[in-house]
C-alpha cells in the first residue's frame, strides 16, 4: 500500500486481482480503495482517504476509527454474501467542519477479503433532491393551479387536476380519467381543436391560446382558453392541456360593452370634464338635448357649453345635485337637473332634460283647475295649501279662506248619520296607516248649512315616507246619485225582466222565515221550465223574455198572500210558502202552479206550451239548514224530477240527501285527492295483433279513496266533468304517466302512451302548453304520447276542436279518436282531423263471435277499411277472450287492448 497522507504507512492489503479493482473503480468517482480482513479486523486504505472523509492531514488512528465506524455494516452482510457479490453501502456522514456528505462505499468478497472503494457522492444526492424538489414544485404548482389542467393520451384524459375535475360536476377526477376529451368539447370546438393538436409534432411544442366552448354536466357551455403542449406519459406521445375559464372575463367585458353601450343611449347627457371643467367626453344624448356635436364639445369649458355658469366642485359640496336652467346651441331654454360626480381625473355630470316635466307641471295644474272633481292638497303640518275651483264649488268655501285651515275643522258624517272622529278621517288614517282610502261615503256639513254626500280618496304623495308625507284629498259630489239610491238598491235586489225576487233577495227572505220565532213547516220549491231552450233558440231571445215575464206572472198569481217568488236566473224560478200544513199542502200548491204554466201561451199568433220540473223541500221547524243549503237541496229534487222524466215534481228525501252528500263529500275529496297521493296512474297493455308484442300502454286514472275505497271511473270522472275538476285531474295524470313511461322507456320498454283527453279538457286554452311542458320536463319524445279524444268530443265543435288538434299535433303528438262508432263521424271529417289512430268502440268488440255477430263484424270490417283508407292505426278496445282476438286479426285490425290482454295494473307490476 502506499504511505498515508500522514506519510504512515497502511496495513498490507493482500495481493488482488487488479480487474476487480477496475470493476470497482468504474462505478465510482473521486474514488478511494480500502481492504478489510473479516478475520482479523485488518484495515488498510489507499492515499486520499482523509481527504475524502474531510479530516485532511488526521492522524492514522482517526481516520481508522471513522473508516471502521462507516464500513462496520459490511461486516454482517459480508457473511451471506456469495463470493464475488457485490456489496453496496451509502452513508449521509457529517464533517467534523460542520458540513454534510454523502459517501458511497462498494465492496466485493475475494479470497476471505473484503476489497472496497469509497467515493463522495454528495452531488448526486444534491441533484436527486433538487430533482425531487423541482417534481414536487411543479407538482403543486400543477394540484394547485386554479387553471385546469389534464393530460390526454390517444383521445383520453389520463391525468386531470383538482380544478379539471370541476369537469365532472361532483369533483371526482376518477370519473374523468379514461374518458374521451371530446366528451367535455362543444362538438363546434372539437375541429378547431384536432387541428391545433395535429401541428404539435414535437415534443414540447405548444399551441397558441385559443378559445373553445366546453359542456357543463347540464349540457350548458361556457368558454375556456385553451394551450396545448406535446409531451410524454408513461414513455409515449401525450398532450398537455391547460385551460381557463374566461365566463368571468367575457361577462366583464360584457358589461363594459353594456356600460358603453348606456353611456350612448342613455337619454339623460352624460358629459365628463377634466379638473378645469374642460370636456373630455360628450355622449350622443348631450348631443341630442344642447345641439352641439361631440366634436365641437370637447376640450372646451362646461359653463360655456351649457350657457350656464357652473362650478362642478362647488356642486358637489353643495350636495351633489342642481337644478338649474341651461342653454342649447339656438339659445333655448332648458330646465336641467345636473347631478355631479367626482372622478379621478375630473369630475361627471349627469345632466337630465326636466323641460318637458316641467311643462307637463304646468299643465296638470291647468287640467286639476279645470276638474269638476274637488281636490285639496294637505301639507306634512296639517293644514291646507292648495284647493282647487272645484273643491270651492263644491264645499262653497273660497279657496283663500281655506288655506292655512286644518280639514279637522270640518264636520264629518259616516253613512248611518254617525260624526267622525277627526282620528277617523281620511288623512288621519293614511298618515297613521300608509294605506290610500279609496272611494269612502260620507256626509259633510257645508258653511251654509247645507250637507253634501261625497265619495272621498285620499292618497299620500311619497307613499314610501307616509307619516311625514302631503297628502291629496279628492272627492265628488255625489248627493245626486244618493237621491236615486233607492231605485238602485230595488233593481240591485229584483230581475229586471220579470220584476220578481232575485236570487240574493230570495235567499234573504228564506233566510229570515228560517230565524222566524215559533215558525212553522217552510216549503221551497224549485222551478225550471222544460224544453225552455228550444223555444229561445227557435223563435229568437225577444219571444223567450216574454215567455219568461209571462210565467213570472202566472206564479205570482197562483201562490199565496206572502209567498215569495223569485227568478234565480235563465228559466229557473223559486217561490218559497212559509206556514206549509205538511205534503198535501205542498203538493196542492205544487199542482196549482204546474196547472197556471201549462196553459198555452199566445205570442206573435202562436200557441205555445211550456211545463216545469219542479222540485220540493219541505222545512221542518227544528230543520237547521242554511236558505242556500235549503235552495241546493231543492235543486236537487229538481234534476231528480228531469231525470225521471221531466213534468213533473219530486220532493227532496233521505235518500237524495245521502247521494247528494256523498257526491259533496267525494267532490271535496277529489279536489284534495292528488294531494294526499290517492289519485294513481294504472296501465293497460295495447298489443300488436301480427307480433303479439306490447307496444303502447293507456293510462287510466285510479282513485284509491281512504274511506270508501277504490271508487268507480264511472262515479268520480263525471263528478270531475260537473265540478271542473277535469282539467286539475288531467293534468296530473299527464304529469304522471309522461314521467312514469320516460323513466321506463329509459330503461329498454318501447312502448307509446295513450291518454284519453275528455271534452273539457279539449276546451282548455291551456291544454296544448300543458302537454308541452309535461313533454319538456319528462323528455318523452312527442311521437311516443298519443292522446285519445272521443267521438262525441270531436264532433260537438269541429272547428274548435281541429285547431285544438292541430295545435298538438305541432308539438309532435300523436292523435287518436276513440269510442268510434258511436257518434256521427265520417271518412271526410277523420281526414281532416289528421288523426293516427282509430280506437273502436267496446259495444261492437264484445258481440263478435256471437250467434248473432255478422253485422257486428261488417261493422267492425267497414270501419277497420275505412281507417286504413285514410291511414289510420285501428285499436279494438274490449277484446275478453281468444275467439274475438282470432277475429279480429282476420279482419285486418292492427292492436287490441282488453281484459283477455291484459287488466289494468300499477306500473311496478306491468314492469316488473
Amino acid at each position: 500500500m502506499e504511505p498515508n497522507a500522514n506519510g504512515a504507512n497502511h496495513a498490507s492489503v493482500t495481493p488482488v486481482d487488479h480487474g476487480q479493482i477496475v470493476d470497482l473503480a468504474l462505478s465510482a468517482d473521486r474514488a478511494v480503495i480500502w481492504a478489510l480482513d473479516p478475520a482479523t479486523g485488518e484495515l488498510s486504505w489507499d492515499a486520499g482517504m482523509d481527504e475524502l472523509l474531510g479530516i485532511a492531514g488526521a492522524p492514522e488512528a482517526e481516520v481508522r476509527a471513522r473508516l471502521e465506524q462507516l464500513v462496520r455494516p459490511m461486516l454482517v452482510a459480508v457473511e451471506s454474501a456469495e463470493a464475488w457479490q457485490d456489496l453496496e453501502l451509502e452513508h449521509e456522514y457529517p464533517t467534523p467542519s460542520g458540513t454534510t456528505m454523502w459517501l458511497r462505499f462498494r465492496a466485493r468478497r475475494g479470497n476471505d477479503k473484503l476489497l472496497g472503494i469509497a467515493s463522495n457522492v454528495t452531488d448526486r444526492h444534491e441533484e436527486r433532491r433538487e430533482l425531487a424538489d423541482l417534481a414536487d414544485r411543479y407538482r403543486l404548482l400543477v394540484e394547485l393551479s386554479p387553471d385546469m389542467i389534464a393530460v390526454h393520451q390517444d383521445g383520453k384524459l389520463t391525468y386531470a387536476n383538482p380544478a379539471a375535475a370541476r369537469l365532472t360536476g361532483d369533483g371526482s377526477r376518477e370519473s374523468l380519467i379514461g374518458r374521451p376529451i371530446t366528451d367535455f368539447v362543444h362538438r363546434r370546438s372539437v375541429p378547431e381543436m384536432l387541428d391545433r393538436l395535429r401541428q404539435l409534432t414535437e415534443p414540447g411544442a405548444t399551441s397558441e391560446p385559443a378559445e373553445a366552448k366546453f359542456l357543463r354536466p347540464d349540457g350548458s357551455t361556457f368558454p375556456m382558453e385553451v394551450k396545448s403542449v406535446r409531451t410524454t406519459w408513461e414513455g409515449r406521445p401525450a398532450y398537455q392541456v391547460i385551460m381557463r375559464d374566461v365566463s368571468a372575463q367575457r361577462a366583464a367585458e360584457s358589461a363594459l360593452r353594456y356600460q358603453a353601450a348606456l353611456v350612448e343611449h342613455v337619454s339623460d347627457a352624460i358629459i365628463a370634464t377634466d379638473t378645469a371643467g374642460r370636456v373630455t367626453s360628450w355622449n350622443p344624448a348631450a348631443e341630442a338635448i344642447y345641439g352641439l356635436p361631440a366634436a365641437r364639445a370637447r376640450g372646451r369649458q362646461v359653463g360655456e357649453l351649457v350657457g350656464a355658469r357652473f362650478d362642478p366642485a362647488l356642486a358637489i359640496k353643495g350636495g351633489g345635485v342642481v337644478q338649474t336652467t341651461h342653454r342649447a346651441a339656438d339659445g333655448t331654454a332648458l330646465s336641467m337637473r345636473v347631478s355631479v360626480a367626482e372622478m379621478d381625473s375630473g369630475y361627471v355630470l349627469v345632466c337630465a332634460d326636466e323641460t318637458a316635466r316641467r311643462r307637463a307641471e304646468r299643465q296638470y295644474a291647468t287640467v286639476v283647475a279645470s276638474l269638476d272633481e274637488g281636490v285639496l292638497v294637505v301639507g306634512s303640518n296639517g293644514l291646507l295649501i292648495s284647493a282647487n275651483p272645484a273643491a270651492e264649488r263644491i264645499l262653497g268655501v273660497p279657496e283663500s279662506t281655506m288655506i292655512g285651515s286644518s280639514p279637522h275643522e270640518w264636520p264629518i258624517y259616516d253613512e248611518s248619520g254617525q260624526r267622525l272622529s277627526t282620528s277617523e278621517y281620511p288623512s288621519s288614517q293614511v298618515r297613521r296607516t300608509g294605506i290610500a282610502q279609496q272611494g269612502r261615503v260620507m256626509q259633510v256639513l257645508r258653511r251654509d248649512g247645507r250637507t253634501v254626500w261625497l265619495s272621498v280618496s285620499c292618497r299620500a304623495l311619497t307613499p314610501e315616507d307616509s307619516g311625514t308625507s302631503a297628502y291629496v284629498l279628492s272627492f265628488t259630489d255625489i248627493t245626486e246619485r244618493r237621491a236615486i239610491g233607492e231605485q238602485l238598491e230595488h233593481d240591485a235586489t229584483h230581475d229586471p225582466l220579470t220584476g220578481l225576487a232575485n236570487r240574493s233577495l230570495a235567499l234573504d227572505r228564506l233566510t229570515g222565515l228560517l230565524h222566524a220565532d215559533d215558525r212553522a213547516a217552510i216549503a221551497v220549491l224549485f222551478i225550471d221550465l222544460d224544453k225552455f231552450k228550444v223555444i229561445n233558440d227557435s223563435l229568437g231571445h225577444s219571444v223567450g223574455d216574454r215567455v219568461l215575464k209571462l210565467a213570472g206572472d202566472r206564479l205570482r198569481r197562483s201562490v199565496r198572500p206572502g209567498d215569495v217568488v223569485g227568478r234565480l236566473g235563465g228559466d229557473e224560478f223559486v217561490v218559497i210558502a212559509p206556514d206549509v200544513r205538511g205534503e198535501p199542502e205542498a203538493r196542492s200548491l205544487t199542482e196549482r202552479l204546474r196547472d197556471s204554466l201549462t196553459e198555452p201561451i199566445g205570442v206573435d199568433g202562436r200557441q205555445l206550451h211550456v211545463d216545469a220540473s219542479i222540485g220540493i223541500v219541505l222545512v221542518g221547524p227544528t230543520d237547521r239548514r242554511a236558505a242556500h243549503d235549503l235552495l241546493r237541496d231543492a235543486d236537487v229534487a229538481m234534476y231528480q224530477a228531469k231525470q225521471l222524466g221531466r213534468s213533473r215534481y219530486e220532493f227532496f228525501n233521505v235518500q237524495l240527501r245521502e247521494r247528494m252528500q256523498r257526491r259533496l263529500r267525494l267532490e271535496q275529496d277529489l279536489r284534495d285527492a292528488v294531494r294526499r297521493g290517492s289519485l294513481w296512474a294504472a296501465y293497460q297493455p295495447v298489443v300488436d295483433l301480427t307480433t303479439n308484442r306490447m307496444v303502447a300502454v293507456e293510462g287510466l286514472l285510479r282513485w284509491t279513496h281512504p274511506v270508501h275505497g277504490q271508487v268507480p271511473p264511472t262515479e268520480f270522472i263525471p263528478l270531475a266533468e260537473e265540478s271542473d275538476l277535469i282539467n286539475h285531474l288531467g293534468a296530473y295524470m299527464l304529469r304522471e304517466t309522461t314521467r312514469e313511461l320516460a323513466q321506463r322507456r329509459s330503461r329498454g320498454a318501447d312502448v307509446e302512451l295513450k291518454i284519453n283527453l275528455s271534452t273539457r279538457q279539449l276546451d282548455d286554452p291551456g291544454l296544448v302548453a300543458s302537454v308541452e311542458k309535461a313533454l319538456s320536463i319528462t323528455g318523452l319524445p312527442p311521437a311516443a304520447l298519443c292522446l285519445e279524444i272521443t267521438e262525441s268530443a270531436l264532433m260537438r265543435d269541429a272547428v274548435l276542436a281541429g285547431e285544438t288538434l292541430g295545435a298538438l299535433r305541432a308539438l309532435g303528438v300523436r292523435l287518436a279518436i276513440d269510442d268510434f262508432g258511436t257518434g256521427y263521424s265520417s271518412l271526410a271529417q277523420l281526414h281532416r282531423l289528421t288523426l293516427d289512430t282509430l280506437k273502436i268502440d267496446r259495444s261492437f268488440v264484445t258481440r263478435l263471435g256471437e250467434p248473432d255477430s255478422a253485422d257486428a263484424e261488417t261493422i267492425v270490417k267497414s270501419v277497420i277499411a275505412m281507417a286504413h283508407a285514410v291511414h289510420l292505426t285501428v285499436v279494438a278496445e274490449g277484446v275478453e277472450n281468444l275467439a274475438q282476438l282470432e277475429l279480429l286479426r282476420e279482419l285486418g285490425c292492427d292492436q287490441a287492448q282488453g281484459y283477455y290482454l291484459g287488466k289494468p295494473q300499477p306500473a311496478a307490476k306491468l314492469w316488473p
